[in-house]
Protein backbone atom coordinates (compact mmCIF):
# COMPACT_ATOMS: atom_id res chain seq x y z
CA UNK A 1 0.00 0.00 0.00
CA UNK A 2 1.41 3.36 -1.10
CA UNK A 3 1.14 5.84 2.31
CA UNK A 4 3.20 8.81 0.65
CA UNK A 5 0.86 11.45 1.22
CA UNK A 6 1.36 14.00 -2.17
CA UNK A 7 -0.14 17.47 -2.96
CA UNK A 8 -3.95 17.23 -3.11
CA UNK A 9 -3.96 18.51 -6.74
CA UNK A 10 -2.67 15.04 -7.94
CA UNK A 11 -4.86 12.66 -9.49
CA UNK A 12 -4.67 9.11 -9.40
CA UNK A 13 -3.01 8.56 -13.14
CA UNK A 14 0.10 6.69 -12.66
CA UNK A 15 1.71 9.64 -15.32
CA UNK A 16 0.86 12.12 -13.26
CA UNK A 17 2.35 10.80 -10.02
CA UNK A 18 5.32 9.64 -11.23
CA UNK A 19 6.03 13.71 -12.76
CA UNK A 20 4.94 14.96 -9.21
CA UNK A 21 7.17 12.41 -7.56
CA UNK A 22 10.04 12.76 -9.38
CA UNK A 23 9.71 15.91 -11.50
CA UNK A 24 7.79 18.45 -10.78
CA UNK A 25 9.41 21.49 -8.53
CA UNK A 26 13.02 19.94 -9.02
CA UNK A 27 15.23 23.30 -10.38
CA UNK A 28 15.73 22.74 -13.40
CA UNK A 29 19.46 24.99 -14.57
CA UNK A 30 18.92 23.07 -18.04
CA UNK A 31 18.52 25.61 -21.13
CA UNK A 32 16.71 23.13 -23.36
CA UNK A 33 14.79 20.73 -20.18
CA UNK A 34 13.57 24.88 -19.17
CA UNK A 35 12.52 25.77 -23.46
CA UNK A 36 10.67 22.04 -23.16
CA UNK A 37 8.94 23.30 -19.84
CA UNK A 38 7.94 26.84 -21.41
CA UNK A 39 6.91 25.09 -24.55
CA UNK A 40 4.73 22.44 -23.26
CA UNK A 41 3.06 25.26 -20.39
CA UNK A 42 2.50 27.15 -23.67
CA UNK A 43 0.46 23.79 -25.20
CA UNK A 44 -1.17 23.37 -21.87
CA UNK A 45 -3.30 26.56 -22.28
CA UNK A 46 -6.68 25.76 -21.82
CA UNK A 47 -6.10 22.27 -21.60
CA UNK A 48 -5.34 19.79 -18.67
CA UNK A 49 -1.79 19.17 -18.27
CA UNK A 50 -2.97 15.17 -17.85
CA UNK A 51 -3.45 15.81 -21.43
CA UNK A 52 0.46 17.67 -22.01
CA UNK A 53 1.72 14.71 -20.39
CA UNK A 54 0.21 12.11 -22.31
CA UNK A 55 1.30 13.79 -25.63
CA UNK A 56 4.40 14.93 -24.25
CA UNK A 57 7.21 12.41 -25.96
CA UNK A 58 5.09 13.05 -29.34
CA UNK A 59 6.07 16.56 -28.70
CA UNK A 60 9.59 16.09 -28.26
CA UNK A 61 9.71 13.76 -31.25
CA UNK A 62 8.10 16.42 -33.20
CA UNK A 63 9.48 19.54 -32.30
CA UNK A 64 13.14 17.40 -32.42
CA UNK A 65 14.10 16.92 -28.42
CA UNK A 66 13.04 21.15 -28.30
CA UNK A 67 16.43 22.27 -30.36
CA UNK A 68 15.29 25.61 -30.72
CA UNK A 69 18.46 26.13 -33.88
CA UNK A 70 15.86 23.62 -35.30
CA UNK A 71 13.04 24.61 -34.47
CA UNK A 72 13.34 28.13 -36.00
CA UNK A 73 14.17 26.95 -39.39
CA UNK A 74 10.67 25.23 -39.42
CA UNK A 75 8.73 26.63 -42.58
CA UNK A 76 5.39 26.23 -44.21
CA UNK A 77 6.11 22.67 -44.78
CA UNK A 78 6.89 21.04 -41.40
CA UNK A 79 4.27 23.46 -39.92
CA UNK A 80 1.71 21.63 -41.95
CA UNK A 81 3.15 18.24 -40.93
CA UNK A 82 2.95 19.74 -36.98
CA UNK A 83 -0.73 21.00 -37.62
CA UNK A 84 -1.66 16.95 -38.86
CA UNK A 85 0.15 15.33 -36.30
CA UNK A 86 -2.16 13.43 -33.76
CA UNK A 87 0.26 12.90 -31.29
CA UNK A 88 0.52 16.34 -30.90
CA UNK A 89 -2.00 19.60 -29.69
CA UNK A 90 -2.46 20.54 -33.03
CA UNK A 91 -3.46 24.60 -32.39
CA UNK A 92 -2.00 26.44 -35.49
CA UNK A 93 -1.74 29.58 -32.97
CA UNK A 94 0.80 27.19 -30.44
CA UNK A 95 3.05 25.87 -33.10
CA UNK A 96 3.54 29.05 -34.60
CA UNK A 97 4.52 30.32 -30.61
CA UNK A 98 6.56 27.76 -30.56
CA UNK A 99 8.52 28.67 -33.99
CA UNK A 100 8.50 31.55 -32.38
CA UNK A 101 9.64 31.56 -28.41
CA UNK A 102 12.33 29.24 -29.90
CA UNK A 103 13.87 33.15 -31.39
CA UNK A 104 12.69 34.78 -28.88
CA UNK A 105 14.58 32.04 -26.81
CA UNK A 106 18.23 31.88 -29.02
CA UNK A 107 17.86 35.63 -28.56
CA UNK A 108 17.96 35.53 -24.42
CA UNK A 109 20.85 32.75 -24.86
CA UNK A 110 22.82 35.03 -26.35
CA UNK A 111 21.89 38.06 -24.69
CA UNK A 112 22.82 36.66 -21.18
CA UNK A 113 24.80 33.62 -21.92
CA UNK A 114 22.38 31.16 -21.48
CA UNK A 115 18.53 31.32 -20.68
CA UNK A 116 18.79 29.55 -17.39
CA UNK A 117 20.60 32.77 -16.28
CA UNK A 118 17.94 35.03 -17.65
CA UNK A 119 14.95 32.52 -16.52
CA UNK A 120 16.22 32.41 -13.03
CA UNK A 121 16.96 36.46 -12.60
CA UNK A 122 12.73 36.47 -11.52
CA UNK A 123 13.81 34.67 -8.57
CA UNK A 124 16.49 36.22 -7.54
CA UNK A 125 18.68 33.64 -8.59
CA UNK A 126 17.34 30.71 -5.99
CA UNK A 127 14.08 28.56 -5.68
CA UNK A 128 11.33 30.37 -3.27
CA UNK A 129 10.07 28.27 -0.87
CA UNK A 130 6.32 28.56 -0.26
CA UNK A 131 4.61 27.18 3.30
CA UNK A 132 1.44 26.24 2.05
CA UNK A 133 -0.66 23.94 3.94
CA UNK A 134 -3.83 23.56 1.13
CA UNK A 135 -3.37 23.90 -2.34
CA UNK A 136 -6.34 26.56 -2.22
CA UNK A 137 -3.76 28.65 -1.18
CA UNK A 138 -2.05 28.27 -4.07
CA UNK A 139 -1.85 31.06 -6.46
CA UNK A 140 -2.44 31.10 -9.39
CA UNK A 141 -0.33 34.15 -10.26
CA UNK A 142 2.64 36.07 -8.49
CA UNK A 143 4.33 39.57 -8.68
CA UNK A 144 6.97 37.52 -9.86
CA UNK A 145 5.09 35.72 -12.63
CA UNK A 146 3.69 38.80 -13.86
CA UNK A 147 7.17 40.32 -14.16
CA UNK A 148 8.51 37.53 -16.08
CA UNK A 149 5.40 37.31 -18.49
CA UNK A 150 5.53 41.14 -19.00
CA UNK A 151 9.38 40.60 -19.87
CA UNK A 152 9.17 37.55 -21.79
CA UNK A 153 6.04 39.17 -24.28
CA UNK A 154 8.33 42.43 -24.49
CA UNK A 155 10.92 39.89 -25.51
CA UNK A 156 8.56 38.26 -28.14
CA UNK A 157 7.71 35.60 -26.77
CA UNK A 158 3.89 34.24 -27.05
CA UNK A 159 1.65 32.09 -24.83
CA UNK A 160 3.31 33.03 -22.11
CA UNK A 161 0.78 34.67 -19.43
CA UNK A 162 1.35 35.52 -15.92
CA UNK A 163 -0.79 31.90 -14.85
CA UNK A 164 1.59 30.43 -17.31
CA UNK A 165 4.51 31.94 -16.01
CA UNK A 166 3.45 30.83 -12.49
CA UNK A 167 2.76 27.21 -13.40
CA UNK A 168 6.18 26.72 -15.86
CA UNK A 169 7.68 28.37 -12.09
CA UNK A 170 6.47 25.53 -10.43
CA UNK A 171 7.55 22.82 -12.69
CA UNK A 172 10.93 24.38 -13.18
CA UNK A 173 11.46 24.45 -9.72
CA UNK A 174 11.38 28.09 -9.20
CA UNK A 175 8.69 28.00 -6.17
CA UNK A 176 8.55 24.79 -4.09
CA UNK A 177 4.68 24.78 -4.56
CA UNK A 178 4.41 21.35 -2.90
CA UNK A 179 2.04 21.86 0.12
CA UNK A 180 3.68 21.07 3.66
CA UNK A 181 2.43 17.78 4.28
CA UNK A 182 3.89 16.33 0.65
CA UNK A 183 6.60 13.61 1.10
CA UNK A 184 8.70 15.87 -2.05
CA UNK A 185 8.00 19.02 0.28
CA UNK A 186 11.24 18.70 2.37
CA UNK A 187 12.90 16.66 -0.89
CA UNK A 188 13.27 19.90 -2.51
Amino acid sequence: MNTKIRCQWVPSDPLYIDYHDIEWGVPVHDDKKLFEFLILEGAQAGLSWLTVLKKRDNYKKAFDNFDAKKIVKYGKNKTRELLSNKGIIRNRLKIAATIQNAKAFLAIQKEFGSFDAYIWQFVGGKPKKNFQKSIKKIPAKTPESEAMSKDLLKRGFKFVGPIICYAFMQAVGMVNDHIMECFRYNKI
